[in-house]
């Protein structure tokens, strides 16, 4: 759709219905069901470009605005100009917002049964709405206060769109989303002031007058929009963090709040949808905090995991492994029980990174973490990514000689590897400290980690490759 087009699709519509007065109004409804669906396959050719599954919901609302309009068509070939009847296009001409308020008020980042909640909302919404307009039947038969009444509840259903529109446009970053809002926004302005000018002084015109070019306006205003409209700038948006919260927060609530709203306007008129409104609105939006409170806990449950784990080797970070020895260590002192920790270093890494790369560095450090964490089968034995090329190893119940056969494992495994490397073994090769206690309540934890440590510098010192266990402290005694 180019400019050109649609000043050519508004001007042979006018002189379509010019030239055949008598058949006008049919002509005249053609090119309205005509002008929307032609919106509705722009905004479906760019939610297909553009992934923003906005631009899809709007294409839906738009078919079925074409639908009410289409069923305005049959009644007039079936009824003439009796339009009392049209029953059908006034659902659909309701059903048009469902998607759209759908789009506005339910954000994307919710999961799927949440985002199921507020569709049932938004449809229980339009159901209200139909509930409500169904009473006065359609504009052309309803009294003069009906009519009004009729007419005042499209305006509210079309405030409620733009204002929603416009909300979500303000508090959002992504440049995708907020090309979309700021379309939808101006679209929904447009069809609200064409809405309100058709129903509120041309409700007793017939279709088919010059009147319905206007009507064009907003649908084709909004295929040009679909087609041509790409914001230059891709980078996220600037917006107030308190103002982006405070929309986040209060975005849940515009669904019930205005199903509320809705149901109260039939108290008078149908009460007993009135209280049926009251309590869908209440139960259905508890259920859905009761969805989005679940699905928080279980986004909490997996960062607390991903912040234990190191992400290039997989394995638990100095985080967890600190959390874990202080834990084994209080046992320990429980229980007199024994412990052992393994200090591991990669031998000549910085030889390595400055040789072979980066790149080739990182997949090093992946295979020995994958060689470390198999040799340690035991479920109580932790091997952990201690910082660069350092792991670490907490051992609990385990006696010296078993600590140091655990460490010459890992040592001989990962030199059975051969991993190339510029280092002076011309292959990837560990040095492993070993320190261990069987008496935890006389020394600190803080002291195992140490000696460990003093025990991989001595196998370093003694030509790496090695593992070097740390000498015991001399047993405490004491004095009469």
């Amino acid at each position: 759709m180019s400019w050109i087009g649609a000043g050519i699709f508004i001007a042979v519509h006018g002189l379509a219905c010019y030239a055949f007065p008598a058949t006008a109004s049919i002509i005249s409804l053609a090119f309205l069901t005509s002008s929307a669906l032609i919106a509705s396959w722009a905004t479906y050719r760019r939610a297909r470009a553009s992934g923003t599954p906005g631009w899809s919901l709007l294409a839906f609302a738009q078919l079925l605005w074409a639908g009410g309009m289409a069923a305005n068509g049959l009644v007039y070939l079936a009824l003439g100009y009796e339009t009392g009847e049209s029953i059908a296009s006034m659902l659909l001409f309701i059903l048009y917002g469902v998607p759209i308020i759908f789009a506005t008020a339910s954000p994307t980042r919710e999961v799927s049964p949440v985002r199921l909640i507020d569709g049932l909302l938004a449809l229980m919404l339009g159901l209200f709405f139909f509930a409500h307009t169904s009473v006065f039947a359609t504009i052309a038969g309803a009294s003069v206060e009906g009519a009004a009444n009729l007419a005042r509840m499209f305006d509210i259903e079309n405030i409620f769109i733009a204002l929603f529109a416009l909300v979500r446009l303000m508090s959002c970053r992504d440049p995708g989303e907020r090309e979309f809002f700021a379309s939808l926004s101006i679209y929904a302005m447009l069809y609200m002031l064409t809405a309100a000018f058709i129903n509120h002084t041309q409700e007793d015109t017939d279709f088919g007058g010059p009147v319905d070019l206007l009507i064009d306006l907003p649908f084709l205003f909004l295929a040009l929009m679909a087609s041509h409209w790409h914001q230059s700038q891709r980078s996220p948006t600037e917006v107030p963090l308190r103002l982006e919260r405070v929309i986040q927060a209060v975005s849940p609530l515009m669904l019930p709040a205005t199903l509320l709203a809705v149901s109260a306007g039939l108290i008078h008129i149908q009460p007993v949808w009135t209280m049926v409104g009251f309590a869908m609105a209440t139960l259905v939006y508890g259920l859905r905090n009761i969805l989005v409170h679940l699905s928080n806990l279980e986004e909490r449950d997996r960062l607390e995991r991903l912040s234990q784990i190191d992400a290039l080797t997989g394995l638990p970070n100095r985080r967890s492994f600190d959390a874990r020895l202080h834990e084994e260590w209080a046992r320990a002192c429980r229980n007199g029980g024994t412990l052992a920790v393994l200090m591991i270093d990669i031998d000549h890494f910085k030889l390595l990174n400055d040789g072979l790369g980066h790149q080739e560095g990182d997949d090093r450090l992946r295979d020995v973490a994958e060689t470390l964490g198999r040799c340690a089968r035991r479920a109580s034995d932790m091997v952990a990514r201690y910082g660069g090329e350092e792991f670490v190893a907490v051992l609990p119940g385990i006696n010296a000689q078993q600590a140091m056969q655990l460490a010459e494992v890992m040592r001989s495994n990962v030199y059975a590897l051969a991993l190339p490397s510029p280092a002076p073994a011309a292959r990837v090769t560990i040095s492993v400290g070993v320190s261990w206690t069987d008496r935890p309540n006389e020394e600190r934890y803080e002291t195992l980690l140490s000696r460990a440590d003093t025990a991989l510098y001595e196998a370093k010192r003694g030509g790496r490759n090695a593992v070097v266990i740390a000498a015991m402290p001399a047993r405490q005694t004491a004095v009469a």
